[in-house]
């Protein structure tokens, strides 16, 4: 057998075009990666006197650039929620490119901060959508064996476009990126009409014999095929199955169960780790807390540096999580990032006082090893786990629900950050992080339960 004969490689004829289609659609969310990266060095300097903008940006304006996009991550989620069931998920990933257009549009041609305000709420709206709307399309277009591998690549090209936005705002002028970055939204609206609409969703509307040809070129397979005929008769007959049993109405009490209580608590706390550890703050104001952080080393190869790392954890998370299970890597993660985060804020809290430039390369090696460990469980597992939390019959109303909470609490997690560094410091913010990340680590050691290997069928 070759390489490419190999039915979990994923260039195979089986494979190919599930795979090219990924990295179509996975352009979003690289932009989106893009634009967080980009905007880090940028809030960085605004209330600055190397501001690259001709009027005053107060702290208090950077904490609202910084949080919109949390409430546009909310409205981003309740909106592609509500259309993707009613006219498609090809249609709504379509949508997805004008919210980042104009967010470039707004930058570029910026008058006052409410340009900037109005620029990030767009990019929130992307961002919510994307995280609804991307996993559902790709695993109804991905074969089993290779589903995971395709999901995670979301959050790979997320952090891949921090990186490169990184890399951008630290070397270029603030007006030089908008105007070349305008394409690549562009070039996503040009590959959207190359590929069909999801079988599954074809079959729900009733266009059976769309849904064949789409089912068809996923699976690269040929018209006249009788097995991939059965193959498709056979989900067919599924899917048809599922929506009848879907349409027996959900009582109110399938939501007070013990079962869904229990899992009501553990998504709290799962979400409250994941944004109050401050995983997605570091992200967004990763060069303001390098500035602040009394290193020796030059800022923009720090915060290229800890881009890179950030990829290697979100890629780590893909081939341990199945692996090793949830549980072992939420505790692993939030014990060894509440470890970081203590470290890092006592560093912080003795360099004011005592001169500590010969150990100058200390918060890079600390934030290094928080970004790797919170990538592995308290970012990477995230949606896993909320999708395993909660019983079948509620699942789908969960997991969109605790996600409109999730960016809701991005937005005040963004929100609080830059007023808390401003009015408390680097150390007492960091120390704070690491309490909250601290108690969640007891939750989890005590409450969470192992969901690897569960079926989605089950309670």
């Amino acid at each position: 057998m070759t390489f490419l004969e190999n039915p979990n490689c994923l260039l195979s004829r089986r494979n190919r075009n599930q795979f090219l289609v990924t990295l179509l659609v996975n352009i979003a969310p690289f932009a989106h990666g893009f634009a967080i990266g980009w905007m880090s060095p940028v809030m960085r300097d605004l209330p600055t006197d190397q501001s690259p903008l001709d009027f005053p940006v107060l702290v208090e304006d950077v904490s609202w650039i910084g949080s919109l996009v949390g409430i546009g991550a909310m409205m981003g989620n309740m909106l592609a929620g509500t259309l993707m069931n009613r006219i498609g998920r090809k249609a709504v990933m379509f949508g997805l490119a004008f919210p980042t257009l104009i967010f470039w549009s707004l930058v570029y041609f910026v008058q006052s901060v409410e340009y900037l305000y109005a620029g990030r709420l767009m990019a929130g709206l992307t961002n919510g959508a994307f995280y609804v709307v991307l996993p559902t399309f790709l695993s109804e277009i991905a074969d089993d064996n290779i589903r995971g591998r395709l999901g995670s690549m979301i959050l790979l090209t997320v952090n891949t476009g921090v990186l490169i936005g990184y890399i951008v705002s630290s070397h270029f002028n603030y007006f030089a990126a908008p105007p070349f970055i305008i394409a690549v939204p562009i070039c996503y609206i040009i590959g959207i009409f190359l590929f069909p609409e999801t079988p599954i969703h074809l079959i729900r509307k009733g266009k059976f014999l769309e849904a064949k040809e789409s089912f068809q070129f996923y699976k690269n397979i040929r018209r006249d095929d009788i097995k991939a005929e059965s193959e498709f008769e056979d989900m067919k007959l599924k899917v048809v199955k599922a929506e009848a049993e879907k349409a027996k109405s959900i009582d109110y009490r399938d939501f007070i169960t013990k079962p869904a209580f229990k899992a009501y608590a553990s998504a709290i706390v799962l979400l409250i780790a994941n944004q109050f550890s401050a995983s997605f703050c570091v992200s967004s104001y990763l060069s303001t807390i390098f500035a602040a952080s009394h290193s020796t080393l030059d800022m923009t190869m720090c915060t290229i540096v800890i881009g890179s790392v950030q990829i290697v954890g979100t890629y780590a998370t893909t081939l341990l999580c199945d692996k090793y299970g949830r549980r072992i890597l939420m505790l692993v993660s939030s014990s060894g990032s509440a470890v970081c985060l203590a470290i890092f804020g006592s560093y912080t809290y003795f360099a004011r006082m005592y001169d500590l430039t010969v150990v100058g390369w200390v918060p890079l090696v600390i934030l290094g090893c928080y970004v790797f460990l919170c990538n592995i469980g308290l970012v990477g597992c995230v949606f896993v786990l909320l999708q395993e939390f909660f019983p079948t019959k509620i699942r789908s109303v969960c997991v969109s629900t605790f996600t409109v909470i999730l960016s809701g609490m991005v937005f005040l997690a963004l929100k609080i950050f830059p007023i808390c560094l401003a009015n408390w410091g680097i150390s007492v913010t960091m120390w704070c992080c690491s309490v909250i990340t601290t108690l969640c680590f007891f939750y989890f050691y005590f409450f969470l339960v192992e969901t690897k290997g569960k079926s989605l069928l089950e309670n």
